[in-house]
């Protein structure tokens, strides 16, 4: 009798699948949008759930990217290590994790949450594994200002997990991660520029030059600036987070004129690191306000 055994080396490739630092920002992000949607802590039970949900779909849809990017994550140095590029694992695999996963996800969801959340996170998989990568991606270099709704969305997920409705205050935490998304990946692909013309994907550093998106990062970075008060204009947040919203965008309009006039790609990965703890710190400065004004 034989016994079905996976190796740990396996799972980890499986899990690289799922491109678990992305996902862990989105879900954190989907986390902030379920405490910010009551006064009160939310159900634990809803909270565990949701998360767990959502990480499950999104964990889906990277795994999907991860597929129909194969060719072109080979020819990149910084993707060339992962699983299916190196052809550690299969299409057929690939499809059933991802299938396995997502379904999986969309069961916890209806389940144990809700059906607005389950058809919003899977319109999200829908928007990123399909719309975006497979048809925006290759396409146009506004492939990812066009398509970052769809990775903008999480805290407007969460939120509804928890509240069954995703009002206005929801919406602007979304266009938070829509206005930040393209500064943010457009620092990568400055200093990646020679692996995104390797990979023939119109990125905009590759069809418009450095100094173009090098002025678009400033121009976005700006508007970041200006979106970020949205919620304290509104009433959603107090002083706590205007003040922590106006020091992070200080050092993020900072980034973004370095590379704007005294461009290297050492400022560009600079930028995009810091791009990163940026969003983080941001959404948590949203958590302690509000928790703090009840």
């Amino acid at each position: 009798m034989t016994t079905l055994t996976i190796s740990p080396n396996r799972l980890a490739q499986y899990w690289a699948l799922t491109k678990p630092r992305v996902t862990q920002l989105a879900v954190f992000c989907a986390v902030i949008g379920m405490f910010l949607a009551t006064p009160e802590l939310p159900d634990w039970r809803l909270l565990v759930a949701g998360t767990v949900g959502i990480w499950l779909l999104a964990g889906a849809a990277f795994a999907v990217n991860c597929l129909v990017e194969r060719e072109i994550d080979s020819r990149m140095a910084r993707t060339a290590r992962r699983p299916l590029a190196r052809g550690e694992i299969t299409v057929a695999q690939t499809l059933a994790f991802s299938g396995v996963i997502g379904g999986a996800g969309m069961w916890v969801l209806y389940t144990f949450v809700n059906p607005l959340t389950m058809w919003l996170t899977f319109a999200t998989f829908v928007g990123y594994a399909v719309i975006y990568t497979m048809l925006l991606k290759p396409a146009t270099p506004q492939n990812i200002v066009i398509g970052g709704l769809s990775g903008a969305m999480p805290p407007a997920l969460g939120w509804a997990a928890v509240a069954n409705d995703v009002p206005m205050q929801a919406w602007l935490l979304v266009l938070i991660i829509f206005i930040w998304t393209p500064p943010h990946f457009w620092a990568l692909a400055l200093y990646r520029r020679d692996d995104y013309a390797k990979s023939g994907l119109p990125m905009l550093p590759v069809t418009h030059g450095l100094e173009f998106t090098q002025f678009h990062v400033l121009l976005y970075t700006i508007a970041l600036a200006a979106t970020t008060l949205l919620p304290y204009a509104v009433g959603m947040s107090g002083l706590i987070y205007l003040v922590a919203a106006l020091v992070l965008d200080a050092i993020f309009l900072w980034h973004a004129w370095q590379i704007y006039r005294h461009y290297s790609d050492r400022v560009a990965r600079k930028t995009f690191a810091y791009s990163i703890i940026y969003l983080s710190l941001l959404f948590a400065a949203l958590l302690l306000d509000h928790y703090l004004r009840f």
